[in-house]
C-alpha cells in the first residue's frame, strides 16, 4: 500500500511522539498533519487530504465550541465520510464502545494494548476493514454476557405476549390472537414485570430494550426458558 497519508490527533504530545516513531519505520506511510486540539482537528482536515485518521477519543475545545468524545468522532464521519477512522481510547464504557463500532467506518484501538495493534487497526482500516484491539474485543465480549445474564426467564407464553406489547399491541388484540381471556393476558403479563423488577409499561419497555430482547438480532434462546 502505497503513500498512505495519515493525520495523528491527541492532546498529549507523548503519545504523539510514541506514534510517529512507531510509523515511522513504514516507508509506505506519510503523516500528512497532527493535532491536539478539536477545532485544530478540524481546521486541519480541511485543509489537507488523508486516508485514514487516528484520533484520541478526549480531544479537548478549550474555547467550548467544538463538541469532544463520539460527537466529534460522529462530526468528522458526517464531513468527511470516505475517511477511515481509528479511535484510541482507554475507555471502558461497554454503551460508548459499542455506539462506536456500530459504525463500520471506524476501528477502535484500546490505549492499553501494544502498538503493534494500532499499526494494524491503520493498516486494516486503509483496506476497508473495521479492526477492533484485543482489549476492546474482551470488554465487548464481557458486556455482552453481561448482559445476557441479566435477562430475566420468561416461559414461552410471557414471552410472546412482551414480545407483543413491545410492537404496539393491547391486552386485549393479544387474547384474541392467542385464543386467551384478556384477565389471562393481564396476569401472565404481572408476572412477566414482576420478573424484570418492573412496575408498569414505560419499566418494562425500558428493561426489554436494555437487555436486547426482541431485537432483530435478538437470540431466541435468549428469551423463552423455563
Amino acid at each position: 500500500m502505497a503513500n498512505l497519508r495519515i493525520i495523528l490527533a491527541d492532546d498529549h504530545p507523548f503519545v504523539l511522539l510514541g506514534y510517529r516513531s512507531m510509523l515511522a519505520t513504514r516507508a509506505s506511510v506519510a503523516i500528512v498533519g497532527e493535532a491536539r486540539m478539536a477545532a485544530e482537528l478540524i481546521a486541519l482536515l480541511q485543509s489537507t487530504r488523508c486516508d485514514v485518521l487516528v484520533i484520541d477519543l478526549s480531544m479537548p475545545d478549550p474555547a467550548g465550541i467544538i463538541e469532544d468524545g463520539a460527537s466529534l468522532v460522529r462530526r468528522i464521519r458526517g464531513d468527511w465520510p470516505a475517511l477511515r477512522v481509528v479511535v484510541a481510547t482507554g475507555q471502558t464504557n461497554a454503551g460508548i464502545l459499542r455506539a462506536l463500532v456500530a459504525d463500520d467506518a471506524i476501528s477502535v484501538f484500546g490505549k492499553a494494548d501494544s502498538l503493534g495493534e494500532l499499526q494494524q487497526a491503520i493498516f486494516e482500516s486503509a483496506r476497508g476493514t473495521r479492526y477492533l484491539s484485543r482489549s476492546v474485543v474482551a470488554l465487548l465480549a464481557r458486556a455482552r454476557r453481561d448482559a445476557h445474564r441479566a435477562v430475566p426467564r420468561l416461559s414461552a407464553r410471557q414471552s410472546e405476549i412482551v414480545r407483543r406489547l413491545v410492537w404496539g399491541e393491547s391486552i386485549a388484540e393479544i387474547a384474541a390472537a392467542l385464543g386467551c381471556h384478556p384477565r389471562t393476558i393481564s396476569r401472565q403479563k404481572r408476572e412477566a414485570m414482576a420478573r424484570f423488577g418492573v412496575t408498569d409499561n414505560p419499566g418494562l419497555f425500558s428493561r426489554v430494550r436494555a437487555c436486547g430482547m426482541f431485537s432483530p438480532d435478538a437470540d431466541s434462546q435468549d428469551m423463552g426458558g423455563g
